[in-house]
């Protein structure tokens, strides 16, 4: 397996069979997010870190070659290589040869059966080859490590089939790895600056370890004799002053020469705080990591740090933004919880951490026992992440009934999402009991500050089963409706809706603590009456029996049936639907909706009834007329205006605006010719023929 040579100790292995055609595959196919190699690279020296720090709680000795624990990235644009550096545990000779490429790991050739089926490259640390990633963009990988038990050697391959080892005598590392790519000619992108540090937020930006890139920079300098022969603290120190006026009056001009300085910048300074204890974590400090999170320029409305422990742990952090996104219900752009690996970047917006509903909490999960790395297609099947989702929704419950102690914030919360939670209630069954005592709204009985369900029960009636609700395309319009005339004069307390997702979500919900939830725009409208109350009701049903038989043969086409109700107290007549149609406000917002079918609109379109009102003075003169004349020829069209009128006040749209417009003018024209005859003009140009 192995070939020898006694001069300069090179010994050549060929590599194991299953991961020579795992090398074949990576370097020959065409993947898109080549950038995961580096955070595969510094995931390893973050473990090779965590090794040696284990190592020492037990030996503090296995320090003394290096107690400060980091990680470094040096790009060299001149030599087209970029070397990662770590001061981890480092490895053996053995260790070269046996985790480097003779002996498959377990997982190489399932992972090579899920490319070629495939599957994502990012795939690839789940099955611990996440150190091959880097012939991705290398075409030679140079491995210099040094383990406290043993010598420095060099591991060195051109994924050829064959690698190198041998011990080196450069420059010593004390004890870690550095690992040192020499980019292909197309990927010399990933020695920019701006690239890794891009790079470098993105994946690996909580890594418990110090990430220092170390940059080239170009300084312009005045020459001197003094100047040659500054040791490398002074010349960073003057590359850092660069540009400051040094030169005093009168002195001589000097010539400027030009001097590469390398200075080393902290990429990952913004600290994992959610692994620390949260009594130790200020306000500002959330603050701060909410916005470098998030990009957001306010601070969150409020946040909610836990650890869950047990057979499954992981660590949350959850905020409630002040402002909801402009993109919030588009979801091609949902950025909300990240998900990590013991901090290393898993997934910007793992979808299956909360219900859509929820998509509005933003935060970070970072769990211990899922896979570094996995795809969408493989966290789909973990039932890790079913258990972390059921954990996470029920925190966000606590999280809202927390907020809602505060009157104050919780109405900057509801006043963002409350769409969202009702949405929720459509959506999502098994808790719509929980987001229901949520909700808040406007009643007939404060009109000045929302209350809850739970409010509203508490203030019911002792004879009162419904809980009564009205929606609308505004407050006042739902608080003038003729619907809420009744039950307003008798003391009853009406929910005022005004989202488009409100009654969608009372038809979800249709119970609340036992009580039902009733629209007082259906028929049925059940009140709290005397028998006296009934009797009378029923006497004056009897007395308006004919005109409610002419009214449906005049109106046979547009109404189902004609009743006497008691809703009413000013208005004549409304249009109300049964619970099996949409009401009103449920036509407007169907018909408002940008994708609706035409075709099943004739469907949508309700089953309407007419109530009118015994006491009113119109219904008097009709029935009057009608024991007069049932055939009588003005009946039909002042049927069919009272109906129009009760359309439009019931908050329905007439299919034709301008027919009944031309009988409203007609009827303007009567009353106008009443008015001059009345007063002695004579003008008989205006009298209807």
């Amino acid at each position: 397996m192995a070939a020898s040579s006694k001069r300069d100790k090179v010994e050549v292995f060929a590599f194991q069979a299953e991961i020579a055609k795992l090398m074949s595959l990576i370097i020959n196919t065409f993947y898109s997010n080549k950038e995961i190699f580096l955070r595969e690279l510094i995931s390893n020296a973050s473990d090779a870190l965590d090794k040696i720090r284990y190592e020492s709680l037990t030996d503090p000795s296995k320090l003394n070659s290096g107690k400060d624990l980091k990680i470094n990235l040096v790009p060299n644009k001149h030599d087209h290589t970029l070397t990662i550096i770590d001061t981890g545990i480092g490895m053996t000779k053995a260790d070269l040869v046996n985790n480097l490429g003779t002996i498959a790991r377990s997982g190489t050739k399932d992972f090579r059966e899920a490319l070629q089926a495939g599957a994502d490259i990012s795939m690839i640390g789940q099955f611990r080859v996440g150190f091959y990633s880097a012939y991705l963009v290398a075409e030679k990988v140079t491995v210099i490590t040094k383990h406290n038990d043993d010598e420095q050697y060099a591991w060195e391959s051109s994924a050829g089939g064959s690698f190198t080892v041998r011990p080196d005598h450069g420059e010593p590392l004390g004890r870690g790895t550095k690992v040192i790519l020499l980019l292909k000619e197309g990927h010399l992108e990933f020695l920019e600056e701006r690239r890794l540090k891009e790079i470098v937020n993105k994946h690996s930006q909580f890594v418990g370890y110090p990430i220092t890139l170390f940059r080239e920079y170009e300084c312009q300098k005045e020459e001197s004799d003094e100047g040659k022969r500054k040791p490398k603290e002074k010349l960073k120190a003057e590359y850092l002053r660069c540009g400051e006026e040094k030169r005093e009056s009168g002195q001589k001009k000097k010539r400027i020469i030009k001097e590469k300085v390398i200075v080393p910048e902290q990429l990952n300074k913004t600290k994992p705080i959610w692994t620390r204890n949260p009594e130790d974590i200020t306000n500002e400090e959330y603050g701060e990591f909410y916005r470098s999170l998030t990009n957001d320029w306010e601070d969150h409305l409020v946040v909610k740090h836990f650890a869950v422990e047990g057979q499954l742990e992981f660590k949350a952090l959850l905020y409630i933004p002040r402002r909801a996104r402009l993109d919030l219900f588009d979801t091609r752009k949902r950025k909300n919880i990240r998900l990590y690996a013991r901090k290393v970047f898993i997934m910007e917006n793992c979808e299956d951490l909360v219900p859509k509903y929820l998509n509005f909490i933003q935060g970070v999960v970072d769990s211990e026992d899922l896979p570094l790395n996995i795809s969408r297609e493989s966290l789909q099947q973990i039932k890790i992440l079913k258990v972390i989702k059921k954990h996470l929704v029920k925190k966000c419950f606590e999280l809202f009934a927390e907020l809602a102690e505060d009157k104050e914030k919780y109405l900057i919360f509801y006043e963002q999402f409350s769409r969202k939670i009702k949405h929720g209630i459509h959506d999502d069954p098994q808790n719509n009991r929980k987001l229901s005592e949520l909700l808040r709204y406007y009643t007939s009985a404060s009109m000045d500050e929302m209350v809850s369900l739970k409010d509203y029960c508490e203030r019911m009636k002792e004879n009162q089963t419904l809980i009564y609700y009205l929606a609308g395309d505004s407050l006042e319009q739902v608080a003038n409706s003729v619907f809420v005339e009744r039950l307003c004069k008798c003391g009853l307390e009406v929910i005022y809706m005004t989202q488009p997702m409100d009654e969608y979500c009372m038809q979800q919900l249709k119970t609340f603590e036992g009580k039902t939830c009733f629209s007082v725009a259906e028929v049925g409208l059940e009140l709290p009456e005397t028998k006296e109350e009934k009797a009378v009701l029923e006497r004056k049903k009897a007395k308006l029996e004919k005109l409610c038989k002419i009214i449906k043969k005049r109106l046979e086409s547009k109404i189902e049936k004609v009743v006497v109700s008691n809703r009413l107290v000013t208005s004549p007549c409304c249009i109300v639907t049964t619970s099996y149609n949409w009401t009103a406000n449920m036509e407007r917002v169907l018909k408002a909706q940008v994708f609706k079918y035409f075709s099943t609109m004739d469907y949508t379109s309700s089953k309407k009834f007419m109530e009118i009102n015994p006491d009113d003075g119109i219904i008097e003169i009709l029935r009057q007329k009608a024991e007069m004349d049932e055939n009588d020829k003005g009946m039909k069209d002042l049927l069919i205006l009272l109906y129009e009128t009760a359309l439009l006040s019931s908050g329905f749209v007439l299919e034709n605006p301008q027919i009944h417009a031309d009988r409203i003018y007609k009827i303007i024209r009567y009353g106008l010719a009443l008015i001059l005859d009345i007063s002695g003009f004579g003008e008989t140009s205006l009298r209807p023929h």
